[in-house]
């Protein structure tokens, strides 16, 4: 007796049996936890497809070609003629339906495709805005250093400023350095002018020795100014002159170019 709903419980959760046969299939739930387990089953997927499957009418043609291909073929367990004998309108009905499911199920698929696509676009969007974040803070960090380094020179027992005079090249700019043997140079300058293409200033250390020591190179901002900080070598000799020319890009062994900038020690 159970073989009889066996086949019935999605044909049952479309609403496709006929009265007769949804009366017995009902009467048959309460006594058959096999039966009752697949209609559970199947009724949240059939609610999703009724949202999501547009109405299909099936191809002309297919009902005769379904009923051929059941009748033909052998039954198991009993006779063709049998078989047709259970062919019933249900049973057509579920066939169409399986039409319908099947081309829900594409509409649905191609919804998750949608949102699996939204979802990829903003985990893009999450994970670049982690890098920026990593390094908006890598930033902060490596100002926090260089603020930390200029103020241990600044505050330096052995500190010498050294004041800076435009040259006839730059006769409006300015400048200042604060030495300490033991923790390095910073350096503030004003109003230089625009670098030209290829060149560079570059800053530099008078000694009493015949050479001067480069200290670094110098690129203002657009308003011609400079804040920066150098370390010096701890047995440097004490300067006597800072300077700064005007060299090819990527700085000099020696001063070549013209001065823009002169200051002597005290």
């Amino acid at each position: 007796m159970a073989d009889q709903f066996a086949d019935q419980a999605e044909v049952y959760v479309l609403g496709a049996l006929s009265p007769a046969e949804k009366e017995a299939f009902e009467a048959h739930l309460p006594v058959c936890p096999a039966c009752a387990a697949e209609v559970r089953t199947y009724a949240p997927v059939m609610a999703d497809l009724a949202l999501t499957a547009p109405p299909l009418d099936p191809p002309a043609g297919a009902r005769d070609r379904l009923l051929r291909g059941i009748v033909g073929a052998p039954a198991f367990g009993g006779s063709a003629v049998v078989r047709r004998e259970r062919i019933s309108n249900g049973g057509w009905l579920a066939a169409a339906a399986a039409l319908v499911i099947a081309a829900g199920l594409g509409a649905y698929a191609m919804q998750l495709r949608g949102r699996v696509g939204v979802l990829e676009s903003r985990l893009h969007d999450a994970v670049l805005r982690a890098d920026a974040g990593e390094l908006r803070v890598a930033d902060l960090r490596r100002t926090a250093l260089e603020s930390q380094s200029t103020v241990a020179v600044l505050t330096a027992p052995d500190l010498a400023r050294i004041d800076l005079a435009g040259q006839p090249a730059a006769p409006r700019a300015s400048a200042r350095a604060f030495w300490s043997r033991s923790r390095g140079m910073v350096f503030t300058a004003s109003s230089l002018p625009p670098l030209p293409a290829g060149r560079i200033y570059q800053l530099w250390v008078v000694t009493a020795q015949p050479a001067p020591i480069s200290a670094g190179l110098l690129k203002p901002d657009d308003n011609g100014r400079v804040d920066a900080r150098f370390d010096t070598p701890p047995d440097i000799p004490a300067p006597v002159a800072i300077a700064v020319t005007l060299e090819p890009a990527g700085g000099v062994p020696a001063p070549t170019g013209e001065k823009y900038l002169v200051g002597l020690a005290h």
